[in-house]
């Protein structure tokens, strides 16, 4: 039975690592949509999934539960819809490879959050991890800098720039998700967790929308945007965030983390085969070094986690 679930939880985790590859493809064909306006209705048909999955298959809804941590829940929906906005920005702004690679670097916040708030002191190990990383970052910066001298558009450089930002912002907001939202996931099986938190999110990024876009949210009439709005809200989010949360019941740390490194190389393929983006070698050299880095990360924290 042991094995039997473990199976489950490592296909859960690779299951969610591949599908979040699919997130940054989608919202390439969402070009004619804001940033909000995608971000709050991906989130409303990844409600509407849930839902429709928990009433379909007669799944238990923990609403004591829920009362009991409404602010808690509420306040993980504030960091979900920022890490949302942020990303999405950031895929909009720069490549496929530098969105989804630094978004990835949320492991490397996530130890320093552990540190300072919960005094654990990182090894060696994951010291050389958070150096091996930010090398790669500072690699990333030097090959966008370069970009500004072969192509001479500042503007072009400025948006890249920003986009590569807005992603190193998106991993920091999604440390604090789940920092914060560790306890509550031993607590409140997955659907009572995530739906809360997938309604909160979409209500905070519908209160920013009108004083930051000065834009109402109205769903869109053409056929490609419906459809990719559909398969963001169905695949990376219903579906990859949901299972991603259930692996971490049955997996180590270290396992589930590991399984979302996926993400940056399924999106580069696909960016490849769709979009014809062929990065850079010593980008992919700095990207590594990231992957490398974050590895080395989790490797400690799993390490730890053998400790306890």
């Amino acid at each position: 039975m042991r094995v039997r679930t473990r199976k489950a939880a490592l296909t859960e985790g690779v299951t969610a690592g591949v599908f979040f590859g699919t997130a940054a493809i989608f919202i390439r064909f969402l070009d004619g949509l804001d940033v909000f306006s995608i971000a709050f209705w991906r989130l409303i048909i990844a409600c509407a999934a849930l839902a429709l999955i928990t009433l379909t298959l007669k799944k238990t809804f923990q609403l004591s539960l829920i009362k009991e941590n409404f602010k808690a829940l509420l306040l993980l929906g504030v960091f979900l819809g920022l890490h949302f906005i942020f990303f999405i920005s950031a895929v909009k702004d720069t490549t496929i490879l530098n969105a989804t690679v630094l978004v990835n670097t949320t492991p490397i916040f996530s130890m320093f959050i552990s540190s300072l708030f919960f005094k654990l002191k990182p090894s060696r190990l994951a010291v050389f991890g958070i150096i091996t990383s930010f090398v790669g970052m500072c690699v990333i910066g030097w090959v966008e800098a370069m970009v500004i001298n072969a192509d001479t558009s500042v503007e072009s450089f400025s948006s890249s720039l920003k986009g590569d930002i807005e992603a190193v912002l998106a991993a920091l907001v999604e440390a604090l998700y789940l920092n914060y939202g560790r306890k509550l996931r031993g607590q409140m099986n997955i659907q009572s967790l995530m739906l809360p938190i997938y309604v909160s999110a979409a209500l905070i990024v519908g209160v920013l929308t009108f004083p930051l876009t000065y834009k109402t949210l109205t769903f869109p009439k053409e056929t490609k945007t419906i459809l990719s709005l559909l398969g963001l809200g169905l695949l990376p989010t219903a579906l990859a965030h949901t299972l991603y949360f259930s692996s971490l019941s049955n997996l180590k740390s270290f396992e589930t983390a590991t399984m979302a490194l996926l993400e940056p190389l399924g999106a580069t393929v696909l960016g490849i085969l769709i979009f014809t983006e062929i990065p850079a070698p010593l980008f992919a050299f700095g990207a590594a070094l990231i992957l490398l880095g974050i590895f080395f990360v989790l490797k400690e924290k799993d390490e730890t986690n053998k400790k306890e």
